[in-house]
């Protein structure tokens, strides 16, 4: 008996599966799930460390350039979002233009993106939150503040443990209350940087951006391959595609002007802030609150901690909720069991995925020390960056997929390989650890693959 490992799903099959999802969701909504993924605390530590250590001054350029590649990704998964507006993301995109195996290798590798990104966020926001408690004189015991360790006296990091479960519970509530909250947070996040950027204008030196690139162009580029990894997590907006109003004109919205607001965010920062303080001072921790520091305004670094804290919160609000519809969608297919692809009756949403997705993340964020691995996070979203991009060539070959009124990437072929080659580019300079780390991350999928997930598939009856 032959395999056939590249047997592809169809759009009308996934279409009918996830008809009991609530449309709820319009371009603002995608827009704050995609932002709320993207800006995180990197915002206030990146622009200096590239500043000081890569670029200079010249860093808003890096940061340019780095968006300038991500927008050619962004628009190929525009593209695939507007054509197959289902459940799972680049998941379900490969299973229909590529075929199951590709498809199950393309979840494989979003799992460890999602999962990974919100467990390692979890253990941030516990130890901004930690400092902040210890501020008012509340110290949590030792045992309850760390990894399992026993030898160094920590046993459970138990408030990175509780602020997942909370947010799961605020998402199982259903996604209008979340999206509300969720709204809220984005928005005093983006108003807290603002607040920086008109602030910090006041203070800005106009010697400090001399010489503008110190270390020439190359700087620059350097400083780009590492912004690049600041614009991830746009992706997460294509996994919402079946709970949208008018998908067609609303995920290339949520999606491209997710990118567009985090570039002028990004920016903006990287411009005042080498303004404000010379670059060669700038490779220090906290870099935005360092430079406060400097021209006295502390109540505005103090205002920036809870910014940092918001945007932890939103991350893991939008990457909880992607994880348990990426699980639902391999569910849906059998590729995992098919208990998880099931939506509850009154919710209209995965509840089982969402609390196995959460039960999961809790457990790594609370007991396992994650430093070594967040670098795979990287190497999973360009492995998918890389193939959605290159997909949109198969999939316009489709026939049976019409994407009439919708968004479409200019410049066909050209872009789509340009944005292929550029994330295999990107993917060269990750290290030889995070190579090591995904094989053996891969291997265990494929491994999962042949043993269940082929036998198991809902393609299987058709073969």
């Amino acid at each position: 008996m032959s395999l056939n490992i590249m047997r592809k799903e169809s759009l009308d099959r996934y279409l009918g599966e996830d008809k009991l999802f609530v449309k709820s969701m319009n371009a603002r909504d995608l827009m704050a799930i995609g932002i709320g993924t993207v800006i995180g605390t990197g915002i206030f530590i990146l622009p200096g460390t590239i500043a000081a250590n890569s670029a200079g001054p010249g860093v808003s350029l890096s940061f340019l350039f780095s968006a300038i590649v991500c927008a050619l990704a962004a628009m190929c998964y525009a593209e695939f979002a507007s054509a197959l507006p289902v459940a799972g993301s680049a998941y379900s995109y490969g299973n229909v233009v590529f075929g199951e195996f590709l498809g199950w290798l393309l979840g494989w590798a979003l799992v460890l993106e999602y999962m990974l990104a919100v467990a390692s966020v979890s253990t941030g926001w516990a130890a901004y939150f930690n400092t902040l408690l210890e501020g008012v004189g509340i110290h949590l015991p030792k045992a309850l503040s760390g990894p399992f360790d026993p030898a160094h006296g920590t046993y459970i990091n138990i408030v990175a443990v509780v602020i997942v479960l909370l947010i799961t519970v605020m998402l199982a509530r259903g996604m209008q209350s979340s999206l509300r909250i969720n709204n809220i947070a984005v928005f005093l996040k983006i108003a807290i940087i603002l607040i920086f950027i008109i602030v910090g204008v006041f203070f800005i030196k106009p010697q400090n951006y001399h010489p503008f690139l110190p270390y020439h162009m190359k700087g620059v580029i350097h400083g780009a391959t590492i912004g690049f990894f600041a614009y991830l997590g746009f992706d997460c907006v294509s996994s919402s595609a079946a709970e949208v109003k008018n998908p067609k004109r609303n995920m290339p919205l949520g999606i491209i002007g997710t990118l567009a607001v985090a570039t002028i965010l990004y920016t903006g920062v990287a411009v005042v802030l080498t303004g404000m303080v010379k670059y060669t001072k700038l490779d220090v921790a906290n870099p935005v609150a360092f430079a406060l520091q400097m021209v006295h305004q502390d109540w505005l670094a103090e205002l920036l901690s809870i910014g940092a804290l918001i945007g932890m919160f939103t991350m893991m609000v939008s990457m909880i909720y992607s994880s348990s519809r990426l699980i639902y969608a391999i569910g849906r297919d059998g590729l995992l069991p098919s208990f998880l692809g099931k939506l509850d009756e009154k919710s209209h949403s995965p509840q089982v995925a969402l609390w196995i997705v959460a039960i999961i993340i809790a457990v790594m964020g609370g007991l396992v020390s994650l430093d070594q691995l967040t670098s795979l996070v990287n190497i999973g979203t360009l492995f998918a960056f890389m193939l959605v991009s290159f997909g949109i060539i198969p999939l316009r070959k489709r026939k049976d997929i019409g994407n009439r009124g919708g968004f479409k990437v200019p410049l066909y072929p050209v872009l789509p390989i340009l944005s292929g080659l550029a994330c295999l580019g990107m993917m060269t300079q990750l290290q030889k650890e995070t190579y090591i780390g995904a094989t053996i991350w891969f291997g265990i999928g494929i491994i999962i693959y042949f043993t269940y997930g082929y036998w198991h598939s809902k393609l299987a009856d058709k073969n």
